[in-house]
C-alpha cells in the first residue's frame, strides 16, 4: 500500500448497488470520483436520449454544483473510454442525487431521519416487499419506519434489516425541500469559511 493509499479516507460502502453493466461501469469510475473527493450514489444505463448513462454523486457534505457535474464529467469519460463498458453510442449525464434521491447508504437514512421513504426489500418482510414511512430509528445494521399506510392486523412500526434492502428512495414533500434547502445552506457556508481559513493561511505565511 502507498503513502498516497494509506492516507487516503476508505469511503462509507454503499448498502444498495449495481448489478450486470451498471455494477461494471461503477467499479470503472468509482476510484475516480473518490479520488475527486465524491461519493458514487448510483449509476444507470437508461433508454433516453438514444442511450443514456447516469451517474449520481455528491460530495461528503451533500452538495453538488454544477461545476462539480462538470468536473467529474471530464474526469471519468477518458477512463469510459479506455475501458470502454458499452459497445454503443451513449450520452453521459452526471447529477446530483436530487431533493427525492435514492438511499443508499446508513448515513443517508440517519442524516434523513424523521422524513417519509418508500423502500422495496429483496425479501418478505412481514409478508411485504415494499413499504412507506417515516424514518422513526436508525441503528448500524436495521431502520424503523413509521407506516404512513397501515393495512389491517399490521403494527405501526416496522424494523428492515439494510441487508434486505433492494431500493429506497426519499419521498418529496414540503419539509424535504425546506430541510433539504437549510442543509445545503449551511454545507455551502461550512464549505465557504473552510476556504477563506485555507486562504487566511496561505496569506500568513
Amino acid at each position: 500500500m502507498s503513502d498516497h493509499d494509506a492516507g487516503r479516507k476508505v469511503p462509507e460502502p454503499r448498502l444498495i448497488t449495481e448489478t450486470g453493466l451498471d455494477r461494471r461501469i461503477a467499479d470503472i469510475i468509482e476510484p475516480v470520483i473518490v479520488d475527486m473527493g465524491f461519493r458514487l450514489v448510483r449509476v444507470r444505463m437508461m433508454n433516453q436520449n438514444g442511450l443514456t448513462m447516469q451517474i449520481m454523486a455528491e460530495r461528503e457534505d451533500g452538495t453538488m454544483t454544477v461545476e462539480d457535474c462538470e468536473a467529474l464529467s471530464m474526469a471519468v469519460s477518458p477512463v469510459l473510454d479506455v475501458e470502454d463498458p458499452v459497445d454503443k453510442a451513449y450520452h453521459l449525464e452526471v447529477s446530483s442525487p436530487g431533493i427525492d434521491r435514492p438511499m443508499v447508504r446508513v448515513s443517508d437514512f440517519e442524516r434523513w431521519s424523521g422524513h417519509l421513504v418508500k423502500c422495496e426489500t429483496s425479501v418478505l418482510v412481514e409478508n411485504r416487499k415494499r413499504f412507506r414511512g417515516k424514518i422513526v430509528a436508525v441503528e448500524a445494521d436495521s431502520f424503523t419506519l413509521e407506516r404512513d399506510q397501515i393495512a389491517y392486523g399490521e403494527e405501526p412500526q416496522i424494523r428492515i434489516a439494510f441487508a434486505a434492502l433492494a431500493e429506497a428512495k426519499l419521498i418529496l414533500t414540503d419539509d424535504l425541500i425546506r430541510d433539504a434547502l437549510r442543509a445545503d445552506k449551511l454545507a455551502r457556508a461550512e464549505a465557504a469559511n473552510q476556504n477563506d481559513g485555507q486562504n487566511d493561511d496561505s496569506d500568513e505565511e
